[in-house]
């Protein structure tokens, strides 16, 4: 549908960048914090870990500082639940929450809003020793570490996510290290890890309402939106039932408080349907989330499965999509790709944010959207990174274009604020608006830069958007 005439971003749009715990703060070990699941879980050999990161535990005033120079309106970012609670239950760790206090209020003190992540694919490593999400108890240390964050920080943080990317942890689990390899029937259990971590989530939104009646809450699920190859029939079917396990799930247990259909044939079928207890769907029931967070960097395209073939690498070697007799990934012909592979999808983002808008009838805001490149720093300090500003703006257009269809969008906030540790191409797959200097094995000086796109962007809040449809 096109336009005459685009509407503006709202006036008190939050515009924003996100970043997250352990790819970041560094200081993996230290002031008492414990260790996680992504501390102990083997990293592509070549790349950075995550030990020292972009060493933000030590430079936060810093990195604060430049975002408010960039003129951020707010910032979104991750609480390691392994600084608060080292072992995941126990003893509060008081270096912990004094981090995260000076953290936040340095952010206020800047006119920052604080928008925090809760769980950032961290679980601490001691609840993994007694089963992780496949156990219940950790639905239980869940809802207690959420109480705690409310209670020492509820007073300056309006905006919780709940959980980061869940939908990636289940469907991709073994790719970001976040899945035993020695599960006998991996599958299962991953949807029985789904099951308990939507009952932790429930909880934590409801909590959340009680506790800070002031205070907004939501999911953030990654949304690929998922198209036909074709309009064969079975392609359309194969995309809306990937549709319904990537994406709908997910947000549909979130949002109504009960399991996708689809989704829940489909467990079936497989074998895969958790068990639950009688107050389980009366638990989900209670969530009523107050927006949706959503991470966006691209469309998928599937078509019927052939199980004699092999499943579609989406850009990134260690994950594939593809299922015998349910769906197959297959490149789209008609996108382009970065240099990592990934295809890019300005359009399919409109296309998304009007897809959840239509279905769940929520606000929404966009906690990632990014391009990873790998920036060049040339002589005097300069990285020229036309190519993210020409990705970001493309995706801000069709942002505005969503707002004028209909759809309530109140912020947006790129992948990175600053350079991090990418979770599979380490340090030199770089995504910040600020360059971090180091290599994967040499930490330098650490010293941050302004990218070109840092201006470019400076300049698209300074304007609240004005200048990307200005720029058509």
């Amino acid at each position: 549908m096109n336009h005459k005439t685009l509407k503006p971003f709202p006036k008190d749009f939050l515009w924003g960048a996100s970043t997250s715990a352990y790819q970041f703060e560094g200081a993996w070990n230290e002031d008492g914090k414990g260790p996680s699941v992504i501390d102990k879980a083997l990293h592509p050999e070549g790349t950075a870990d995550f030990k020292v990161a972009s060493d933000h535990y030590h430079r936060y005033k810093e990195d604060i500082a430049l975002l408010a120079e960039l003129g951020l309106k707010a910032y979104r970012f991750s609480i390691a639940w392994t600084r608060i609670y080292p072992n995941g239950t126990g003893e509060v760790n008081r270096k912990g929450i004094e981090f995260y206090n000076h953290l936040i209020n340095e952010l206020i003190a800047h006119g920052i809003e604080p928008i925090v992540t809760m769980y950032h694919f961290d679980l601490p490593y001691a609840l993994e020793e007694k089963g992780g999400w496949s156990n219940r108890e950790t639905i239980d240390a869940f809802e207690r570490y959420a109480r705690t964050l409310f209670r020492e920080f509820g007073d300056r943080v309006k905006y919780w996510l709940t959980i980061n990317e869940q939908n990636t942890m289940i469907l991709h689990g073994s790719a970001i290290g976040t899945t035993d390899p020695g599960i006998e029937d991996p599958r299962k259990m991953l949807y029985q890890h789904n099951h308990h971590m939507l009952l932790a989530q429930a909880k934590a939104m409801k909590l959340c309402h009680e506790v800070l009646p002031n205070a907004k809450i939501g999911p953030a699920p990654n949304i690929a939106y998922v198209y036909p190859a074709s309009s064969k029939p079975e392609d359309v079917l194969a995309a809306q039932t990937f549709n319904s396990i990537r994406n709908w799930l997910y947000l549909d247990a979130a949002v109504f408080g009960r399991y996708n259909s689809t989704v829940w044939g489909y467990m079936e079928e497989k074998g895969y349907t958790p068990h639950m207890e009688v107050e389980d769907m009366d638990i989900l029931a209670g969530a009523n989330p107050d927006f949706i967070a959503f991470n966006y960097y691209n469309s998928i395209t599937v078509k019927a499965s052939e199980e004699e073939k092999e499943a579609h690498s989406t850009g990134d070697e260690h994950i594939v999509i593809g299922e015998p007799g349910v769906y197959q990934g297959c490149s789209n012909p008609y996108l382009t790709t970065t240099e990592f592979g990934w295809e890019v999808d300005p359009i399919g983002f409109r296309i998304t944010l009007r897809e959840l808008y239509d279905r769940y009838h929520l606000p929404l805001i966009v906690t990632e959207n990014g391009l990873g490149a790998y920036d060049k720093l040339e002589d005097g300090d300069v990285i020229n990174d036309d190519y993210r500003i020409d990705y970001l703006a493309k995706h801000l257009e069709q942002c505005q274009l969503a707002i004028t269809d209909g759809v309530e969008l109140f912020g947006y906030s790129p992948w990175s604020a600053i350079d991090l540790v990418s979770t599979h191409q380490g340090i030199n797959k770089r995504y910040g608006f600020i360059y971090v200097n180091r290599d994967e094995f040499d930490l330098k000086d650490l010293r941050r830069i302004k990218k070109k796109s840092f201006y470019w962007y400076q300049n698209v809040i300074k304007t609240n958007g004005a200048i990307i449809s200005n720029s058509k």
